[in-house]
């Protein structure tokens, strides 16, 4: 007799967040893709099953290029993110004293404490033409005139890089702090020099941390709207941005609705992919 009313508690304690993923992401969800199948008549919205936004998509130049870009510019981040996390976080993990690592991670993770907007326009006046990065270039002599830093491409991802970098050091270096010492002793009593444990203990023991970060990486750099408007300007449109523009300047709210589509598919493509991953991994 326990047992029903043990699941009826286990129940209770699911429910509110069930309630609340189905009132605020479920049901919105529906109503954006049946937005996106709907059609303006001038100002009046037809609902129905209409691909007419889905066409748009594949046959309008530009809104397969702001997906292009978009792609572009987040694998190119979660790439150098990456790059740069691991180290960082190994040496904190194996290089930084145990007691000094807390600190460490928390001089990590101080541009957390600033505003994300406030981040961004920082960035854009280091990138100026005025900015540290050209003054120092042209004092050292390595330039005779500023370069274009800002408003590019280049812009975009440095903003982005600055963030992400944080957030995957955490994640890689939760991971390595739980690998046992051990691992690394038994490659080397197996004849395995530094790299060869690495490669083939290190590294694949803390995938899991990697894909979670690069996985979280993605999906708030896909879906970011801010750092690509300030630091990107409109050089270059990525799918947030044709959003907001089909809503604020057009309100084609059906066509916003299929792009907003476009990005969850995206998103969910990428987390099957290392998913799948991942769980190979762990076989």
């Amino acid at each position: 007799m326990s047992l029903p009313s043990e699941q009826a508690r286990g129940w209770g304690f699911v429910a509110p967040a069930l309630i609340w993923t189905l009132a605020f992401f479920v049901v919105p969800f529906l109503v954006m893709g049946a937005m996106s199948l709907a059609v303006l008549d001038g100002r009046t919205l037809v609902w129905g099953l209409h691909p007419d936004n889905y066409v748009e998509l594949a046959t309008r130049a530009y809104l397969w290029r702001a997906v292009l870009v978009s792609v572009e510019i987040t694998l190119t981040v979660t790439i150098v993110s990456i790059l740069l996390a691991y180290p960082l976080a190994w040496i904190i993990a194996f290089r930084v004293p145990e007691r000094w690592q807390r600190l460490a991670l928390l001089l990590s993770i101080l541009p957390f404490w600033t505003s994300y907007v406030v981040r961004s326009y920082a960035w854009l006046l280091v990138l100026a033409r005025e900015g540290v990065v050209n003054q120092t270039l042209m004092t050292l002599g390595f330039v005779d005139e500023p370069l274009t830093l800002a408003n590019t491409r280049f812009a975009t991802v440095t903003g982005f890089v600055h963030f992400f970098v944080m957030l995957l050091t955490l994640t890689i270096y939760a991971n390595l702090k739980q690998l046992s010492p051990n691992y690394r002793r038994a490659a080397m009593d197996l004849g395995a020099n530094q790299f060869q444990t690495f490669r083939h203990v290190i590294l694949p023991l803390t995938l899991p941390g990697i894909m979670t970060g690069a996985f979280l990486t993605f999906v708030l750099c896909i879906g970011d709207y801010i750092t690509p408007q300030i630091l990107g300007g409109n050089t270059e449109l990525t799918v947030p941005q044709v959003i907001m523009v089909q809503l604020g300047r057009r309100a084609d709210f059906p066509l916003a609705g299929a792009l907003a589509i476009v990005l969850m598919a995206l998103v969910t493509l990428a987390y099957l992919s290392m998913s799948r991953w991942l769980r190979i991994d762990r076989l």
